[in-house]
């Protein structure tokens, strides 16, 4: 069993990277409306403030600020995380372990953001994963990401 340990501070900003668990599938972009819509349910049960995201095929960045006096992140990954595995078809779902849907990696990857470079840098690798994975030559060509917002254009994740 792993040994690692999570921060929960309130009201502060975290960045994620959240996995399938066929990292050569394309569940994410294939299902986009699956993963909005889950993305609105989550935002509802549990509000945020979206600084960052970015759907790629296999995988997802955000950059979230939670509320003051809140620091319940896994509460807001699993909405997401099972919401949008509910809306798939059952020819993409398959069952594991416990009854698991094998769409996700079980674990995610957290860190909380320090300061205004650490964000910085955490919302610019956000915008630029589509480039460093060969999904386009810029961030303005990768239409699942909040870089159109930030840009003042459309086509925005969530």
């Amino acid at each position: 069993m792993s040994d690692y340990r999570r921060v929960f501070v309130p009201g502060a900003t975290y960045f994620f990277t959240l996995n399938l668990h066929d990292r050569r599938g394309d569940l994410l972009v294939r299902h986009i409306d699956a993963l909005r819509a889950s993305w609105r349910d989550m935002a509802r049960a549990w509000p945020f403030e979206t600084r960052a995201a970015v759907v790629l095929p296999d995988h997802l960045h955000l950059v979230l600020t939670l509320p003051e006096g809140d620091a319940n992140y896994p509460a807001r990954l699993r909405l997401l995380k099972s919401g949008f595995t509910r809306r798939l078809p059952d020819a993409v779902k398959f069952t594991g372990r416990k009854g698991e849907r094998k769409v996700w990696q079980r674990r995610y990857w957290e860190h909380m953001i320090r300061d205004e470079v650490d964000l910085t840098a955490h919302v610019d690798y956000v915008h630029f994963n589509p480039v460093k994975h060969g999904h386009a030559t810029s961030p303005d060509q990768w239409p699942y990401s909040t870089w159109h917002r930030q840009e003042g254009g459309v086509g925005a994740f969530g």
